[in-house]
């Protein structure tokens, strides 16, 4: 038998929750190169879109939004208020919280990363037609949906990142 040194056994190859990881590998490392094309970064784009969808919010819900960890929330946020793509102002009902806003720049960074990852989306599932595309996402969606449900995680996982 003549099989290419670099293919994975059978048994792997045929588990669903391998090839998913396998494949988010991949996506991760498309988007990465994409977004590092604008000095950018999952947690940057996922700060400017959640901003700019649910308006100005406290630090934390953001977090809890979008799934950062309040560590890496405050290190994001200092990023991209330093770049002045979003605004941090104290909280005129609770002065000890911190509101976010996205500024014009950051709308317009927004759209450019937009670009980039549509053009990265691309790249990563050019081997799909159409149809295969939505169905894709559909299941995906339905397979995450149904975990967070199960789990009673009312944002995304711990572990999850955008792109």
């Amino acid at each position: 038998m003549d099989i290419e040194e670099g293919t994975p056994p059978q048994r792997l190859r045929a588990l669903p929750s391998r090839l998913t990881n396998q494949a988010a590998l991949v996506a991760n490392r498309i988007v990465d190169r994409a977004l590092a094309e604008a000095g950018a970064r999952r947690y940057h784009y996922a700060l400017l879109a959640a901003s700019e969808e649910y308006g100005p919010s406290s630090q934390a819900a953001l977090g809890r939004r979008t799934g950062i960890d309040r560590s890496d929330m405050v290190a994001t946020v200092n990023d991209l208020a330093e770049r002045r793509l979003l605004e941090r102002a104290p909280d005129p009902e609770d002065r000890r919280r911190n509101i976010i806003s996205i500024t014009a720049a950051g709308r317009r960074e927004l759209a450019h990363l937009d670009e980039l990852l549509a053009a990265a989306q691309e790249d990563f599932l050019a081997p799909l037609g159409a149809a295969d595309r939505r169905t894709l996402t559909d299941l995906l969606t339905r397979l995450v949906d149904h975990h967070r449900a199960e789990q009673g995680w009312t944002t995304p996982g711990p572990a999850s990142r955008t792109g």
